[in-house]
This record gives structure tokens, C-alpha cells and sequence, in this order.
């Protein structure tokens, strides 16, 4: 994960859903080609943040036994309102089932209530140790890095992710209720680069 599209968590039940933000600024770079005179976040970007959000509850829920989290398929993709500088992207992903290496996930993307974006993913994850040589130093690496990501974007949840038992094969049963960060307020405009290029947190 070379950069991060969420500025913050705000429930999730690991394994099962989560709901997480990005609020869009005028500082973002992407917005001075897309456009010049209506700058809007870009729809790609939207499916990546829904992406993020969605690995985020896959990793919590084995307790980051895998260090790769990719998406491998987006389908149903339907895109409604724009996502305009100043305003808050909403994403929601809830697990609908999951084998040993992929979860199928239903998201939804909400501005101001209203819907910005759905659609239904299929993401793989993996090990770099059951591909490349020396990869489980490179495991252990990234899901360092990610932890330390996860403490960013949910302070309130550094104790969620303990490992629970996950049966393969089987459709995810209705959610017992998430861990809901009250009270938190969006953090605008924060940009967060992960492993590699370490930056300082701007636009607090």
C-alpha cells in the first residue's frame, strides 16, 4: 500500500464490516488534472478507498496473518454523486463469505447520505513466503508497517484484532455489533504515507 485514501475508522467488527472516511481537500494533486474547473475526486480513487476499507476488516479478522491483502476483482460498479473538495466520503464494506485465500465483499460509498458508489469486490490475500524466497522476512515487515497504519486510523481500536477463529467456506453470519469509535471527529485533510516514504501528517 503505497499511499492511503482513509483518514479515519469509525466502527468496525473484524471479519465482518467496517465503516471508515475520507474527506476530500483542495490540496489533493490528483485535483488540479481531474478536473481544473470542477475538481472531483476521481472514481478509481473511490474503489481504492473502498478497497482499503475493506482489507482493513480482513486483516483485523485473522489478526494479520496475511501481509498481502489485494483486490483482485471489482463487479457491479455503480457510480452516483460526485465527491467534491470539502466533502466527506463515507465507505462502508460488510464480508458476504471467504475461503482460504479470497473474501467477497459488498460496498457502498455515501456522501451526505446519499450514494456515491457501490459495488461488489472479490479481494485475494497471501504471504510473499509462499511466493518469493526470503519472503517471510518481508511479511513480517509489512504487517509491522500495518499495525502501525492501523493505530492511525483507529486509535480507539489498537487492541481490536485479536485472533479469532474464521471458517472457510461459509458465508459470514450477521454482524454481533461493531466497535464503534464515538465521538470522533474526521481528521481533514490528512495524508498518510506508509512503509518506505514516512512524511509528516499535514492539515491537521
Amino acid at each position: 500500500m503505497r499511499f492511503t485514501l482513509l483518514d479515519r475508522v469509525t466502527a468496525i467488527d473484524p471479519g465482518k464490516s467496517i465503516t471508515a472516511i475520507k474527506t476530500l481537500t483542495l490540496s489533493e494533486e490528483y485535483l488540479a488534472d481531474h478536473f481544473p474547473r470542477f475538481p472531483v475526486m476521481p472514481g478509481v480513487l473511490m474503489l481504492e478507498s473502498m478497497t482499503q476499507a475493506a482489507a482493513w476488516t480482513i486483516r483485523l479478522g485473522e489478526d494479520f496473518a496475511h501481509a498481502i491483502v489485494v483486490l483482485r476483482s471489482a463487479k457491479n460498479v455503480k457510480y452516483g454523486d460526485f465527491v467534491e473538495p470539502g466533502k466527506v466520503l463515507t465507505v462502508t464494506a460488510e464480508v458476504l463469505s471467504q475461503d482460504e485465500t479470497t473474501t467477497k465483499i459488498k460496498a457502498t460509498g455515501t456522501v451526505g447520505g446519499r450514494t456515491s458508489l457501490t459495488a461488489r469486490l472479490t479481494l485475494e490475500r497471501y504471504n510473499l513466503a509462499d511466493r518469493v524466497a526470503h519472503g517471510d522476512a518481508l511479511d513480517a515487515r509489512v504487517r509491522g508497517e500495518m499495525r502501525k497504519l492501523w493505530a492511525i486510523l483507529h486509535p480507539a481500536g489498537r487492541g481490536v484484532g485479536a485472533a479469532r477463529p474464521v471458517v472457510y467456506g461459509a458465508a459470514v453470519g450477521p454482524a454481533a455489533g461493531p466497535l464503534s469509535l464515538s465521538g470522533a471527529g474526521s481528521r481533514t485533510g490528512v495524508t498518510v504515507t506508509p512503509p518506505g516514504d514516512v512524511a509528516p501528517l499535514a492539515g491537521r
